[in-house]
């Protein structure tokens, strides 16, 4: 048989495969003729890896048209994969045999070869756990989720990157080794993995890549407070390198390092303030490749008082002293409600130098707005060495035309992480994390740490007859489909007992993160998938019934949250400092909300309203305690949302059509809910798709979209920026962190700027993160006649014409490649998921 003739059968009896149950997508003529195309790109004596690869290529490039072909994909990459990791092309029975021997076969080699935890093959029934595979949920991966996967999770071995795991085998692996320690680690092991395999919880990347590895770095984020002591700081590095190293993402606080020009007593000579030892950390994260699969990615934080801060908030211009940039880490403004008061009210603003006023970093609320008024008598009475007044508007501006100009730095409050955070009897939060969800205590002895997993909320969208309702949702009803409040429930209880045992199992890179870690056991439960659920339910985003939906269902996972961790603490002890927490004072998060209203004198406008029976988790509260010093956080998910295949985290889908990139490639993302609804309206066709691709994935200017469509898939710059604040400020009510909110601004003007930043804070918002801005458009438009569609019809993409502004924020393709660096061109940084 000839190559070509080889070829032929290997193409077509890969299609065939793929196919199976997508055959009104991919018919019989349009199989052959697909065939056809593979074949001419193909050369006479292509391997089968290249015919696999052929074959991928022609069927990714017809997603956009039909968003099946990205699940018809990823059934081709099943049969390569398979057929790498077995080494044989099986089918049937004896693929099924073959699946759950080599699980177990690979396992027990990585266990051999070091790669695993003896206890993985001592502690547990290997038959029995292949036998519990249910290789058909490998069915759930979309193309660039098993893709991902194969990249960057599958476990591999060091020498030649020979994979080991398939799909099940991966979530099984994760299971055994979040359950390795429990009582029971057989059963435990099951139920984890049956959250794991349907997509219903997914722990954060370190998790999915270290978990019943023999150094089992399984945190998220790592907070620390540099001192001014040049000992401490260099000690820091070396700890930043450490925490680097195993995959965590960073928040570092500088707040306590002297500003320039600051007298030094010990030498007699002046500081360089803090710039110049930023840059050093900056040249630290870009040298450090995490567990080898991400580069280092760290942000720095510097309170808006502190004389240094108009230097701080250039770092990430382009032009200037290099000396004095810092292009490879992020930056955040550590910002007090008095600062924000100043603006208002168009006051002057007093800068200090930390060494001339010690205790104001850790000072908040009232008692931080009598001590720096105190200091600002004392400095104009000539009691400081230095200090500066400037007009408080003015650095605002300024911090905005920076954010606006380089993406940096982010916008973070300081008095609402503080004066509602559950641990204020034992520290201050100076700073938040890399991704700004995160917000604990930090200080010389402890380096904060927290354990990250998400909920997806579109895997627990019902059809409505098993679903309950809150009585709030059933008077909005308008779709049958509902969120199954039963499976949720089942589903966090699950979460939190995993999440509990990462503190625990956890290698920690420093001795301060471990005693902070044991001491107060944190872990942050978030939420993705909002989007998508939203779209199941048809209830468009910019909308008040969506800001109805986030602050019940946020509420509904606050209720199963704090409720769990308190039946662990039954189970197995409160965390060693629960001892005077807001816990152990009566306080949940909502109630915290009234202590922000008191301390800054005035209102919050978010509903409290409790719609749950709350008094049952307050009585267990006060009899059990905690486990868990915070249980909740929403962080970005930029990645484990991939493999989840739905919305990241609490965002608006980015767009209905747009490129995806991360280091596996380029993806084209269409949004399947409008397909699927179009489709029924009998209107998705090539004209349609080529419309669509003209307006840059927007279906606002489509006059043959229906109205309730077009409001129901707006993207992410479609929707007014302050009503997705209020979104988040509802949820904000009822977790005891923050959330990553990204600003999607679809503007320049900088009068809205001002107000959207300001709002935030007003709503009592903790922390913002990336501002996203548009830009040029990446969607291919090759194949369109430009002339047909008319430029009248297309929307606008407004940018700043500053050589700073592009940062690689761009609206077609989104940019996710860990490839790079951590920086303001990877808006979805996967750090922290």
């Amino acid at each position: 048989m000839s190559h070509q003739s080889t070829a032929t059968t290997t193409v077509r009896s890969i299609l065939d495969r793929a196919r199976t149950g997508y055959e009104t997508t991919l018919s019989d003529d349009e199989r052959d003729d697909l065939r056809t195309e593979i074949e001419r790109s193909l050369y006479d004596g292509a391997s089968t890896d290249e015919i696999y690869q052929a074959v991928l290529q022609a069927l990714t490039a017809r997603v956009e048209r039909e968003p099946a072909f990205k699940r018809i994909a990823a059934g081709v990459f099943r049969q390569r994969y398979y057929r790498e990791v077995m080494g044989d092309d099986l089918t049937g029975y004896e693929l099924d045999r073959e699946y759950r021997a080599t699980f177990v076969a690979n396992l027990e080699r990585a266990v051999e070869i070091d790669l695993l935890d003896d206890r993985l093959v001592e502690r547990f029934d290997l038959e029995e756990l292949a036998e519990y595979l249910e290789p058909s949920r490998d069915e759930k991966f979309e193309y660039m989720a098993i893709e991902t996967l194969y990249q960057r999770y599958f476990l591999k071995t060091e020498e030649n990157g020979e994979h080991l795991e398939l799909p099940q085998a991966f979530w099984m692996r994760v299971a055994m080794g979040l359950a390795i320690e429990e009582d029971d680690p057989q059963r435990r092991a099951k139920e984890f993995y049956d959250v794991l395999s349907k997509l219903e919880f997914t722990p954060s990347t370190p998790t999915l890549f270290h978990s019943g590895s023999t150094h089992p770095q399984l945190s998220s984020c790592y907070l620390t407070t540099v001192q001014d002591d040049l000992e401490h700081i260099f000690d820091s590095y070396k700890h930043h390198a450490m925490l680097s190293k195993w995959s965590g993402g960073l928040g570092n606080d500088w707040t306590n390092l002297r500003a320039g020009g600051a007298l030094i007593e010990s030498t007699g000579v002046e500081s360089t303030g803090v710039v110049p030892f930023l840059r050093i950390s900056n040249d630290v994260t870009a040298a450090i490749n995490r567990s080898g699969k991400r580069r280092g990615a760290s942000c720095g934080y510097l309170a808006c008082w502190h004389m240094d801060f108009p230097a701080f908030i250039d770092l990430k211009r382009n032009t200037g002293d290099e000396r004095r940039r810092t292009p490879d880490m992020n930056t955040a403004a550590w910002i007090p409600d008095l600062f924000m008061k100043r603006v208002e009210n168009g006051e002057e603003w007093t800068l200090f130098s930390p060494d001339e006023v010690p205790d104001l970093h850790d000072l908040s609320g009232e008692a931080f707005e009598e001590r720096y008024s105190e200091y600002e008598r004392k400095a104009e009475d000539g009691q400081f060495r230095q200090y500066e007044q400037v007009d408080a508007q003015e650095l605002w501006r300024k911090m905005l035309t920076r954010l606006f100009e380089t993406g940096h730095p982010w916008i973070t409050f300081k008095d609402p992480c503080n004066v509602r955070s559950p641990q204020d009897h034992v520290g201050t939060v100076h700073s938040s994390n890399l991704c700004t969800e995160i917000t604990l205590n930090t200080s010389e002895e402890e380096h904060a740490v927290c354990n990250l997993g998400s909920v997806n909320f579109a895997t627990h969208v019902s059809d409505g007859e098993s679903a309950e309702r809150s009585s709030a949702e059933t008077e909005q009803a308008d779709s049958p489909a509902m969120l199954d409040r039963e499976h949720l429930a089942e589903t966090i209880e699950t979460a939190m007992r995993m999440l509990d045992n990462v503190v625990d199992l956890c290698f920690y890179p420093t001795e301060q993160a471990e005693q902070s870690n044991m001491q107060h056991r944190p872990v942050g439960l978030g939420t993705m998938g909002f989007h998508d659920a939203l779209m199941e339910l048809d209830v468009p985003m910019n909308s008040e019934k969506a800001v109805e939906k986030a602050n019940r269902w946020q509420e509904f996972v606050s209720y199963h949250a704090i409720f769990n961790s308190s039946k662990l603490a039954a189970e197995r002890g409160t965390y060693p400092s629960y001892e005077g927490s807001k816990w152990n004072r009566g306080l949940l998060p909502q109630d915290t909300v009234d202590l922000l209203e008191s301390e800054r004198g005035r209102a919050i406008p978010t509903d409290r309203e409790e719609t749950l029976d709350w008094y049952v988790v307050r009585e267990h509260v006060e009899e059990h305690g905690m486990r868990n010093s915070n249980t909740m956080a929403i962080a970005p998910t930029a990645t484990v949302s991939t493999i989840n295949g739905t919305t990241p985290s609490i965002e608006p889908l980015y767009s209905n059509l747009f490129v995806k990139s991360n280091m596996s490639g380029g993806f084209t993302i269409v949004n399947d809910h409008l397909v699927e609804r179009l489709k029924r309206e009998d209107l998705w066709d090539e004209e349609m798709i080529d419309r669509i691709k003209y307006h840059d994935g927007s279906v606002q200017e489509i006059d043959a979209v229906p109205d309730d469509l077009q409001e129901l898939y707006r993207g992410a710059f479609e929707i007014d920026p302050r009503h997705q604040l209020r979104l988040t400020a509802h949820r904000q009510t009822w977790i005891d962190q923050s959330v990553s909110h990204n600003v999607f601004f679809p503007s320049t003007d900088g009068t809205l700027l001002d107000d959207i930043y300001k709002t935030a804070w007003q709503l009592g918002l903790k922390t913002t993160y990336y501002l996203r801005t548009l830009g040029a458009s990446q969607i291919e438009k090759s194949t369109l006649d430009m002339a047909e569609y008319g430029k009248s019809q297309h929307r606008n993409a407004p940018q700043s014409e500053s050589a700073e502004t592009d940062g690689g924020r761009r609206t077609g393709e989104q940019q996710t490649g860990d490839d790079e660096l951590c920086t303001v061109s990877d808006p979805t940084c996967d750090a922290c998921q």
